[in-house]
């Protein structure tokens, strides 16, 4: 169908490469782990909405692009790196009073926070400049090289690919908010969540601004 090759095998691949733990995992957990499940399955839609940009791109040949030109490479890398690292340092000395939580508690319902949730998960998935040369080193395999329809197969590989990660990333939102549930009670072991998750996306923030193209 639409030129696309070892389906099979792409659908097995995808599964592994979502169940590795990355980036978008230590996100997904650590807003599940700040503010529960709602969070964090807001967080995996904006993963997911970016996962739907890197496919658009690579369907027509912007990813291409943008692999090829290191410059363009080194600001997206440099501008994810910043991002987590900016994450991680507000996890890590963010403060367990109980005004705040109590605070947190109603900003998490209203649609201002919930925008901000997807947008962090969007934002952290599109400037990461490995998902781009994933996109484009690893699609380009499942499709034929004289396939008249390489835009539809590109686009069909990429929506296989979001809704699988976007199941599994869900999953991991709700495990991991029902995790932190038990420890609602216990502000200090929350706390020290906080600060292992956010010191997670320090350490990936600093890996992805060394890391080589």
């Amino acid at each position: 169908m639409f030129g696309i090759t070892h389906f099979e095998f792409f659908v097995v691949a995808v599964f592994l490469l979502n169940v590795t733990p990355g980036p978008d995992t230590a996100y997904i957990v650590g807003r599940s782990v700040a503010q529960g499940r709602g969070a964090g399955l807001m967080s995996a839609l904006g993963i997911s909405a970016g996962c739907c940009v890197h496919s658009l791109a690579c369907a027509f040949g912007l990813t291409a692009l943008l692999a090829a030109s290191a410059a363009a490479f080194t600001v997206i890398k440099f501008a994810g790196a910043i991002y987590l690292i900016y994450l991680g340092v507000r996890l890590i000395f963010a403060k367990p009073a109980a005004d705040q939580a109590a605070g947190e508690a109603r900003a998490a319902g209203a649609p201002k926070s919930l925008r901000q949730l997807f947008l962090q998960g969007f934002w952290t998935n599109v400037l990461n400049p490995k998902v781009v040369l994933f996109f484009v080193s690893f699609f380009p395999q499942f499709v034929a090289l004289g396939s008249d329809h390489k835009a539809l197969a590109f686009l069909t590989l990429g929506a296989v690919f979001v809704v699988m990660s976007t199941l599994w990333n869900s999953l991991v939102a709700w495990v991991a908010g029902s995790v932190t549930r038990r420890f609602s009670g216990r502000p200090l072991v929350k706390q020290w969540l906080d600060r292992g998750v956010g010191g997670a996306f320090v350490g990936l923030g600093i890996k992805l601004a060394t890391a080589s193209r």
